[in-house]
């Protein structure tokens, strides 16, 4: 990957992330109160349902543009080291990479957003400070094993996808494929993997409000699960599912959409 194509991936990509996570928040805010342990009302129902909101803004850029340089990265190191049918391969190991990375980001933005978002009465500096008091600079990172979890087999599945509907789409077309083609391939990608992966968005929503010292809060994935199981079945796994997958497929329209967009345009841009 040269220069040119480092800026766009990373212009490309923390501005996707910015459009998402600021147009779409209030669908977050209601599938974090649906996800919560105390239930949806006693979190915050619909009001105050842009708490959080800050955090969000602050780490969306970075985040996405983070994930998208070692996705571009990963992508275009491999390609000429793998057969054209190892390709789905290669995205999925790109997106696990990207995802692990973005993750260093993503983390402290997402426990003090959904902490926010189910204390609405408190505002993002308090929760940041509450946390850093009680739990320390370790208590931003709590949950982080459990959103890599959730993270990479979404992106196991959303990428090769979203890859595989543009090649189809691509070659129907004799080579040539619009930006919002390449939304739509993204929204059906990303609400296929929104729905497999919701189990685990479940989980990882558990770990992050639990109190500090409770057995929920030691992140140990498989027990949660078996918690929320015991207390509100097959139901309480997929809380959430539906505002998840509109979230994540309108995000995925949005995300990817305009991240093609907005790399081709970089791409296309005169050098100076």
């Amino acid at each position: 990957m040269d220069r040119r194509e480092f800026t766009a991936s990373l212009v490309a990509g923390g501005c996707a992330g910015m459009c998402v996570d600021l147009t779409l928040f209030p669908l977050d805010t209601i599938k974090t109160r649906l996800q919560a342990q105390q239930g949806f009302y006693k979190a915050g129902g619909f009001r105050g349902i842009y708490a959080g909101v800050p955090s969000a803004a602050i780490g969306s850029f970075p985040n996405a543009a983070a994930f998208f340089v070692t996705y571009d990265s990963t992508k275009s190191l491999l390609a000429g080291f793998t057969a054209p049918h190892l390709a789905p391969i290669t995205h999925m190991l790109a997106a696990s990479l990207g995802e692990i990375v973005a993750c260093l980001i993503r983390v402290p933005t997402e426990v003090v957003k959904q902490r926010t978002q189910a204390n609405p009465s408190l505002s993002t500096y308090r929760v940041l400070l509450n946390t850093l008091q009680v739990e320390g600079f370790r208590g931003l990172y709590r949950g982080y094993g459990s959103t890599v979890l959730r993270e990479i087999p979404f992106s196991l599945v959303q990428f090769p996808l979203w890859e595989y509907l543009k090649a189809v789409w691509w070659r129907s077309q004799g080579g040539k494929l619009d930006s919002w083609q390449a939304a739509v391939c993204g929204a059906v990608a990303g609400g296929v993997a929104a729905f497999v992966t919701t189990p685990l968005d479940v989980a990882k929503t558990w770990i992050m409000l639990a109190k500090a010292g409770t057995s929920i809060a030691n992140g140990n994935i498989p027990l949660v699960l078996y918690e929320v199981w015991k207390s509100r079945g097959i139901p309480g796994l997929f809380a959430g599912s539906i505002p998840r997958m509109t979230f994540i497929s309108m995000g995925g329209f949005i995300f990817l959409g305009a991240y093609e967009k907005v790399r081709r345009m970089v791409l296309k841009a005169p050098s100076t």
